[in-house]
């Protein structure tokens, strides 16, 4: 199925829009995405991590899971112990008031999406619990094989989920010590008084997974690939380091150096890893998540792939945050850390491929690194900038990854109008156009520029497929347009808009002629 040159869309899983939905992008619309796609010549869809977020969270990158997909992905529609009049009757008619109103949204209500599936998907629980798991059923046996297959992880996700509700949210740094502590006894008993709890957060992992791998399946059909996004860390308050405790550093804080835009560096209040601890068991949670990553997708982008090779740390100390320095110190070790975890990674991942988030200020011997071990790294093309102006992309490695933006900066099509006047004009003569263009016009010329670039693999936001000025997130704010975004309309009415046509015919017109297509 995989090409060596391909462009590919962006899209966050939450910001997929259909007819049927509850108001956020769901697992089973996959499929619907992807052949709209298709008509614009794409051949890959690129989602944000999916992974399971805690109640009132919403960044896809402060999950409290690496492994367990998060349910509020699930197409209720899709589930075999619902029909449609236990839907109705679970909703009730202020539940179809609310889930009228969410369909219409032009942005996730995460609160108000998580409670009304959640309902919902409880009715669902126990009519299999009542019909298949006391029964023995065909259905039930399906789910003991899942439980048996992802206990390693999904296990201690669904405790750790059942412990902190039992604990009105709070999370595991609040528990009785025994229970923070993981003390054996301590956890048989919470496991006997949550045990209907915990198999409910099962039940809701096996749903997802099983509507992803039906998804996915459906994709390959397709011929379109499915691209990921590994974060590069984990938060304190998750079941990955409460249950792996001893392979994560909580006496510091990690974030990043000091650069030209924040003189005293950045503190993102994470744990960071304990790579002592973890190379004692040969980095196995590593080895895990890369596994489980290839499971989910044809290939994935690695977040931060610097901080492999040396993390920026700050003590925590009792008045704050001690002075920063990196973990491990010297470019020897530094070096040897990153290829080591990389080398592992690319075992693990084997056969998706692997792709590092390279941007921001890199060491040399990072991308060097990179390069011996053929991991491809990003060029977003407004920052592909020397003494001598802009990098003409067709020169790009085919080992990499083009873009015009990324889910954290503006679009093209409203950073256009952020860009210094002689960044305007250096890619304009890149792009060969004038300033007396059309805005679509523009926009097919800088898509053309990017499609015909030298890296095997290229990257545009939706929102640069059709126009659209929103952005997914602005790094550094706190507010409700970021991880929100949402389709302007239902695939099936984008899928029948002339102005959205004409545009993917454009693109797919250009994907052609830069040999991105089948």
């Amino acid at each position: 199925m995989s090409r060596s040159r391909i462009a590919g869309c962006t899209i966050p899983l939450f910001s997929i829009r259909s007819e049927r939905d509850w108001g956020v992008g769901e697992i089973a619309d996959l499929p619907l995405c992807a052949a709209w796609l298709e008509r614009a010549g794409m051949g890959l869809v690129q989602l944000l991590p999916p992974y399971e977020l805690a109640a009132g969270e919403t960044s896809p990158y402060g999950a409290r899971t690496s492994f367990g997909l998060d349910p509020i992905y699930l197409a209720v529609r899709d589930v075999e112990d619902l029909d449609p009049a236990a839907i109705d009757a679970a909703l009730g008619p202020a539940g179809e008031r609310e889930l009228a109103r969410l369909r219409a949204a032009a942005s996730v209500d995460y609160g108000a999406v998580r409670a009304l599936k959640s309902r919902v998907l409880h009715v669902a629980f126990e009519r299999f619990h009542e019909e298949h798991w006391t029964k023995g059923t065909t259905r039930s046996r399906m789910f003991r094989a899942f439980l048996e297959r992802e206990a390693s992880w999904c296990d201690d996700l669904a405790l750790y989920v059942a412990l902190r509700d039992d604990h009105g949210g709070y999370g595991w740094e609040t528990w009785p010590h025994g229970e923070r502590t993981r003390e054996r006894h301590a956890l048989a008993t919470a496991r006997e008084r949550l045990q209907r709890s915990i198999l409910e957060h099962q039940y809701l992992q096996w749903l997802a997974h099983v509507q992803w791998d039906r998804a996915r399946g459906e994709l390959r059909g397709l011929g379109m690939e499915l691209m990921g996004d590994v974060p590069f860390i984990v938060g304190g308050e998750s079941a990955d380091v409460w249950s792996n405790a001893s392979q994560f550093r909580q006496d510091v804080s990690l974030g990043a150096p000091p650069d030209a835009f924040s003189p005293e560096g950045q503190d993102w209040g994470l744990p960071a890893y304990d790579w002592a601890a973890m190379d004692e068991d040969g980095l196995s949670w590593h080895r895990a998540r890369t596994r489980h990553a290839a499971r989910l997708y044809d290939r994935f982008r690695l977040d931060h792939v610097v901080g492999y090779f040396r993390q920026w740390v700050r003590p925590r100390t009792e008045t704050g945050r001690g002075p920063g320095g990196f973990d491990p110190r010297g470019e020897d070790a530094q070096k040897a850390r990153g290829a080591r975890v990389l080398e592992v990674i690319l075992a693990e991942a084997d056969p998706a491929k692997v792709i590092a988030e390279d941007l921001g200020v890199i060491p040399p011997f990072v991308r060097a690194t990179m390069k011996e071990l053929g991991l491809p790294g990003y060029r977003v093309l407004p920052w592909e900038q020397d003494e001598s102006g802009f990098r003409d992309p067709a020169t790009f490695p085919r080992a990499s990854v083009a873009s015009w933006s990324t889910h954290d900066t503006a679009p093209i099509t409203s950073w256009w109008e952020e860009l210094p006047a002689k960044d305007r004009a250096g890619l304009s003569k890149l792009a060969n156009f004038g300033e007396e263009v059309s805005d679509d016009g523009r926009l097919a010329a800088l898509t053309d520029m990017l499609l015909a670039s030298g890296a095997d693999l290229t990257l545009m936001l939706a929102q640069e497929l059709l126009g659209d000025r929103r952005r997914i997130n602005t790094p550094g704010t706190v507010g409700g347009a970021n991880w929100t975004y949402r389709l302007p309309s239902p695939i099936e009415s984008l899928m029948t808009d002339a102005d959205v046509t004409a545009r993917f015919e454009r693109v797919r017109r250009i994907a052609r002629d830069t040999d991105r297509t089948r």
